[in-house]
């Protein structure tokens, strides 16, 4: 068996390349079957079943019925089916465990309710914990030559390949979670398998034609201090309302959880995201993955006002998906939230280029989101394409870190396992 904490040779790394890429292969496959089946659910709770009673998706009144009955959907398998829809989203971030296979039924049902029933949550924490738990467990039947840490990893590395359409974002993601290992070996031996891993997922993704998170964007023609100060200043805001939901998010996440039981916290959570959704319409519901792209295909249909209200209502909309239970990522909302205040950024100051106002506002807001650099520089830049902004952004994201370490993270914290007291000796007995 490999020791995972040992430097890899050759001959390994060019045998566990295979698993790794048939991984990774199978991680975007799976997430593939999800955005599918989760399609057509959407098509039918927003398209079809609305047209029979006269309705349209944007039907405000339909919109309030449909993610109040989700909210209670979610809140039956969380409360009563064979494994409570796994773990709550909203403790920790993308890592940890996989759950146990018997897990993973309630939980793809309660993902693909809340991301066709217009939930403002991505796929990202479900799709990889279900993914981690059927590597694992199909390695484990296969053969014990790869250890499950390593085989997680793999499988996360593939997932995140998959959900971003380029190897790149894993690699870097995971950069430090391998660069925390102690043991011997360069970075890179230590990176090749969750990066073969990563491209195989992010290149099945393309192959299946799934939509990327890359758009186009006028790129810039030229930088300036100008561009520093604006692109700093609209990164910063972001950042800043980004905030203030964390800074909410374990009050909320308190509230909701105090009703007790989850048919009851997640129907009102569906509620209220069904009042936010007809206040915002449709493009403040879902995941945010489409809903950035209208944004950013025609960012003069909206006006300032409408920007920063799709802003607010989309953040307000996160808060509460994150806190009542339902299963789900932050980071395509987040995404979604800082592409709107970069607009809004572009259209109170035409001259900031629209790519470094766009990027800006991503930056500020993923940093906040996921607390990890490496992640927001990637996502900004990937979101517009454009090769000026990455310099520009990497200056930028230096004094906007400064305003984030010390907020809180937009999550909760998982509750501490208390130590096991250590045994007591017996008495002696009394010496006569």
């Amino acid at each position: 068996m490999i020791d995972p904490t040992a430097a890899p040779t050759v001959k390994q790394l060019a045998l566990l390349s295979i698993p790794a890429i048939v991984i990774g292969a199978v991680s975007a496959l799976v997430l593939w079957l999800l955005d599918v089946g989760a399609g057509w659910l959407q098509d039918q709770l927003w398209t079809e079943l609305p047209a029979l009673v006269g309705a349209t998706g944007s039907t405000p009144w339909w919109i309030i019925l449909v993610m109040t009955l989700v909210g209670a959907a979610v809140g039956l398998v969380a409360q009563f089916m064979p494994g409570h829809a796994g773990p709550d989203s909203a403790v920790g971030g993308l890592e940890g465990p996989p759950p146990p296979i018997a897990v993973l039924p309630s939980l793809l049902i309660a993902v693909v309710l809340g991301l066709a029933g217009g939930v403002s949550l991505g796929p990202e924490n479900p799709i990889m914990a279900i993914n981690g738990a059927l590597a694992v467990a199909a390695l484990a039947r296969l053969s014990n030559a790869v250890p499950p840490r390593l085989v997680v990893l793999l499988s996360a590395a593939g997932t995140l390949g998959a959900l971003f359409g380029t190897p790149v974002g894993a690699a870097l993601v995971l950069t430090g979670m391998v660069a925390a290992v102690k043991a011997g070996g360069s970075l890179w031996d230590r990176m090749f398998l969750p990066l073969a891993a990563a491209g195989a997922g992010a290149i099945t993704m393309h192959l299946l034609g799934a939509p990327t998170l890359a758009f186009d964007v006028e790129p810039m023609t030229e930088a300036d201090g100008f561009d520093l100060l604006s692109g700093f200043l609209i990164a910063a805001v972001a950042a800043v309302a980004a905030i203030a939901i964390a800074w909410a998010f374990p009050y909320v996440h308190r509230a909701f959880h105090a009703l007790k039981h989850p048919i009851v916290f997640t129907t009102l959570g569906g509620l209220v995201l069904g009042v936010l959704g007809a206040i915002g319409g449709p493009i403040t519901m879902f995941k945010g993955l489409e809903e950035t792209g209208e944004l950013i295909s025609d960012p003069g249909a909206y006006s300032v006002p409408q920007l920063a209200m799709f802003a607010v209502v989309k953040l307000i909309a996160l808060l509460v998906a994150a806190s009542a239970g339902f299963r789900g990522g932050r980071i395509f909302p987040i995404v979604f939230v800082g592409v709107a205040i970069g607009l809004v950024g572009h259209g109170l100051f035409p001259d900031v280029p629209l790519s470094l106002a766009i990027a800006s506002g991503v930056l500020g807001t993923v940093l906040v989101g996921t607390r990890d650099g490496w992640m927001a520089l990637f996502v900004a830049a990937i979101l517009v394409g454009d090769p000026l902004v990455l310099p520009l952004l990497c200056v930028i994201i230096v004094p906007v870190w400064l305003i984030v370490t010390k907020a809180p993270a937009l999550e909760i914290e998982a509750p501490e396992t208390p130590a096991p007291s250590p045994p007591t000796a017996p008495a002696e007995p009394a010496r006569p």
